[in-house]
């Protein structure tokens, strides 16, 4: 993936940790800087079937997860799936389809099934939600539910390249995009076994306790009306697995609960006097001044 999305080790990090944690991400950024890229090389080096969802106000669920259609030649309707049924989606601009459009993607992502006239179609696996939205756009747009919110394991951005990478990024792309002749390092099955070694990965109890010690400190701190759920608490816990994994560790460290803390954590919670998305960067230094002061387990 580096290969292709330059300069951006963290962000491949933490997308890489979320495909084995079996979650997915929510990329909070201006149109421009590589979303589409950086799902498409993480679909691409997995061996996994890539999907673009572009949201706008008149998609409709079926849309999604597809529809029963009439086939003539043998007189009865067929199931007919829709772009959801792949390894890695992008939703892109999630937040500009209808609340119920949403909701259709609400239990993809929660249950990894999609239902259509009442019939449950599973989704394969791995499964994984990469979504975009542009965090000083509103025009136009709905608000994820706190319910959505807490679906994605982590939320991150992008940003802007150096001068220097910038200037890479011309040059790798002068004879087409890159990212189309990225190769597979993993098949699907190989995916599948390192989310179940996930689960493996040590958790001493005083790791356990200095996490839920920040769990609670968030329900607790007197800038958020609702602190992180349980649910939450779980992702936290399973994204620190994966971390291990993909640092060649089969346990737990502190960094590794100090390192997604924030990503984390920082959009499962709910500010006072909050709208929208703009004071995320307010609410993420909130909630670093919040975990530093908690002793770390020795």
């Amino acid at each position: 993936m580096a290969r292709v999305v330059l300069g951006k080790d963290d962000l491949i990090d933490l997308l890489i940790v979320a495909m084995m944690a079996g979650e997915h991400v929510l990329l909070e950024d201006v149109p421009g800087v590589g979303k589409t890229l950086a799902a498409k090389a993480l679909a691409s080096s997995l061996d996994c079937k890539f999907s673009r969802l572009q949201f706008t106000p008149d998609l409709l669920p079926s849309d999604i997860t597809g529809s029963m259609i009439y086939r003539s030649t043998t007189g009865e309707f067929e199931f007919s799936p829709g772009p959801i049924f792949a390894n890695v989606v992008l939703a892109d601009e999630i937040n500009r389809a209808p609340p119920r459009t949403q909701s259709a993607l609400l239990e993809a992502m929660s249950e990894g099934q999609v239902t259509v006239d009442g019939v449950t179609h599973p989704l394969p696996k791995p499964f994984m939600v990469v979504a975009t939205q542009n965090p000083f756009e509103y025009e136009g747009t709905y608000s994820l539910p706190e319910s959505q919110l807490d679906r994605f394991l982590l939320r991150t951005s992008i940003g802007y390249p150096t001068r220097e990478i910038e200037r890479e990024v011309l040059t790798t792309h002068r004879s087409g995009e890159p990212v189309d002749h990225l190769e597979s390092v993993l098949n699907q099955a190989e995916v599948l076994g390192v989310q179940s070694h996930v689960g493996e990965v040590r958790f001493d109890p005083t790791l356990t306790e200095y996490l839920l010690d920040i769990v609670a400190a968030t329900r607790q701190h007197e800038a958020f009306q609702v602190g992180v759920s349980t649910r939450g608490a779980l992702s936290f816990y399973r994204g620190c697995q994966a971390l291990a994994v993909l640092r060649g560790r089969d346990y737990i460290v502190p960094d590794d609960i100090k390192q997604l803390a924030v990503p984390t954590l920082a959009h499962r919670v709910l500010p006072e006097g909050i709208f929208q998305g703009g004071s995320r960067f307010v609410v993420e230094q909130q909630l670093a001044d919040l975990i530093e002061p908690i002793p770390v387990p020795v």
